[in-house]
């Protein structure tokens, strides 16, 4: 299912877990790694098909995950004319994709790439936000660019643990009871230079 101008409809993938660090994915049987994505099938919205080929890829479930967001428009890729099958040349340039990104709410061990009998990953791992892009094909670098730039502001806040003891340069005593306050320290309201 191709549009008028030669672009497949897809859908791309950034999983996010409770840190922020994404999903990336090992291509079966090469060293390339990168997003789950896949083609819209014909009566698929982008949102079914991106359940689908996060089951079929991932191994996960509507259940293991909320949509977070969700790019505005299409984001297109050309396809380098000598990965394209010869019967498709002249009528193939490449993708367009809707991207989404996804938090995790279910566990690591809820993944399984071998979902489906035609596995799409041999391997994973959590990578930081900002992918390392040169391990990703090179036709598709900008378009994952572009995903993650449009899609980094909403990236869910991390819970800051602020510690009162180390923010005010004291830290508890071991045997202190739990209703005694802590030691505040003294104050020297004279300025430098004063007394």
């Amino acid at each position: 299912m191709l549009d008028r101008d030669g672009f497949r409809p897809n859908v791309g993938i950034i999983l996010l877990n409770h840190k922020n660090q994404v999903f990336w994915g090992k291509r079966i049987r090469t060293h390339s790694w990168q997003f789950p994505q896949g083609g819209i099938k014909h009566g698929e919205n982008p949102e079914q098909a991106m359940y689908r080929e996060l089951h079929e890829e991932v191994g996960l479930r509507p259940e293991h995950v909320r949509i977070v967001a969700r790019t505005r428009d299409w984001l297109r890729y050309e396809v380098p004319e000598h990965y394209i099958r010869r019967d498709a040349r002249g009528h193939y340039k490449g993708q367009k994709q809707i991207w989404f990104l996804l938090q995790l709410v279910g566990r690591d061990s809820d993944m399984n790439l071998r979902a489906t009998d035609h596995p799409e990953f041999d391997a994973w791992r959590w990578n930081d936000y900002w992918v390392p892009l040169d391990a990703v094909i090179e036709f598709k670098r900008g378009v994952y660019q572009m995903a993650l730039t449009e899609l980094a502001r909403y990236l869910p806040r991390l819970p800051h643990h602020h510690n009162r003891y180390l923010r005010s340069g004291l830290r508890p005593h071991a045997r202190e009871e739990p209703h005694t306050p802590p030691a505040t320290p003294a104050v020297d309201n004279q300025e430098p230079g004063e007394g």
